[in-house]
């Protein structure tokens, strides 16, 4: 009598290896959320106890009262100045790093981020023509036009619908690839304008700069409510067809086998991702990398299943930015770092990383 043994292929995960949300790694989501936002509300120009501040944190939720020992001044710089840009941290950092992990499972492609369809360099573009023109006045805190948000959003959902037209034009059947060869003749188009506009209006390369290095100052609340909404919607989405991405990751044929439509569950998927993408960079300019460092952290540590890797990410992504932000403001304080700068410091080397690690797998 023989006993056959079934082997199981190199690099695929043992069956027992449940492929679900672990528990542990949502409470150490919530965890990092909490430390990035106390971190970014003590840390600054004036330096306040990180337990005061958990306590003023405490005390604005409904029927908590406790003494954190804290000034009538202290608590406005808590909840006018610091809470605000914390928060607004944690949005964009969350929208970054959850379309990053859709754009990478809806192109099965590591090394997506969520500017590949052209959202930067349409927001770039809409952004110069609008600092160019001094259309508005300047803000209270950036110097820079109030329209400059606006500019931002109609001009990544603009560059997007263009990608999407030009890859639709060789046929009803448009592959990721061909989205992805859109959006580099798109963003290729668009900086070109961009550079075109620069050269012309050399006095306003500071502040078209002073955006595109990507910033997280708020005068209060407003780009917090602004987000807020594109934040949720783009969560609800996303979350919801995280199962999808697993399917189409096996190929459309198998997917379309198991009952899914491909195409449709892509472009909603896109669709969801580049609202997100859109609203965060019209709150805090360009921030690369934040969409392919969290989302290939948690598939390296949490797993490679997209029910792990996108709500992770959204917890992940908010933690990182947010602490990033503290890196910014207190590094060469007095003066204040770009946080697109910081965020490039730490994601070079992450993109070699991973570039090294596909080649290897693919190899």
């Amino acid at each position: 009598m023989t006993t056959t043994t079934r082997t199981r292929p190199a690099g695929t995960p043992p069956a027992s290896r449940p492929a679900g949300l672990r528990p542990r790694w949502v409470v150490a989501g919530v965890a990092a959320v909490l430390v990035a936002l106390v971190a970014g509300v003590s840390l600054g120009p004036v330096s306040l106890p990180p337990g005061s501040v958990a306590i003023e944190l405490l005390n604005l939720l409904p029927g908590v009262r406790l003494d954190s020992g804290l000034t009538e001044r202290e608590i406005a710089i808590i909840t006018e100045l610091r809470l605000p840009r914390a928060v607004l941290g944690l949005l964009v950092g969350g929208l970054l790093a959850l379309a990053g992990g859709a754009y990478q499972g809806v192109f099965r492609n590591p090394l997506a981020d969520p500017y590949l369809l052209g959202a930067a360099a349409g927001a770039g573009l809409a952004v110069t023509v609008v600092i160019t023109a001094g259309v508005g006045a300047g803000g209270a805190l950036t110097g820079l036009p109030v329209t400059v948000p606006l500019a931002a959003f109609v001009g990544s959902i603009g560059a997007v619908v263009m990608t999407y037209l030009l890859g639709a034009a060789g046929g009803r059947s448009r592959s990721p690839a061909a989205l992805i060869l859109a959006g580099v003749a798109v963003s290729a188009f668009l900086s070109a304008g961009q550079t075109y506009l620069l050269q012309r209006n050399s006095d306003s390369i500071q502040q078209v700069y002073s955006w595109l290095l990507g910033r997280l100052a708020t005068a209060g609340w407003h780009d917090v409510r602004l987000v807020l909404p594109y934040f949720l919607l783009t969560a609800v989405v996303v979350l919801m067809h995280r199962r999808e991405l697993d399917v189409l990751s096996v190929g459309d044929d198998e997917a379309t086998s198991l009952g899914l439509h491909p195409q449709r569950s892509r472009y909603l998927l896109i669709v969801a991702a580049s609202l997100g993408t859109a609203a965060a960079v019209s709150a805090s300019g360009l921030i690369g990398f934040v969409g392919i460092i969290v989302p290939h952290t948690v598939r390296l540590l949490a797993g490679s299943s997209y029910r792990v890797i996108l709500p992770l990410s959204l917890l992940f992504g908010g933690a990182f930015l947010a602490l990033t932000d503290v890196v910014a403001r207190t590094a060469a304080a007095p003066e204040e770092i770009p946080i697109g700068v910081v965020t490039a410091l730490l994601g070079g080397p992450f993109f070699v990383l991973v570039l090294r690690t596909t080649r290897r797998m693919l190899g």
